[in-house]
């Protein structure tokens, strides 16, 4: 038994189609979670440093 009877060139290419198509998506999904991380981490650095500036200047003024 040939087990390349049945391959279809045909299918296997339009199978490449959907293939790329999710590795796509795939790409696509990883790099907005790896960006909103970012930036969760970029905003609560900031918050953490106007907080910690804050309770300075309170120190300051009492």
């Amino acid at each position: 038994m040939n087990l390349f009877e049945k391959f279809s060139w045909d299918r296997f290419v339009s199978s490449l189609q959907y293939m790329w198509q999710g590795m796509l998506c795939i790409f696509v999904v990883m790099a907005v979670i790896i960006l909103s991380v970012y930036l969760i981490g970029y905003f609560s650095a900031k918050a953490e440093e106007r907080k910690k500036l804050a309770e300075e200047s309170e120190e300051n003024n009492n």
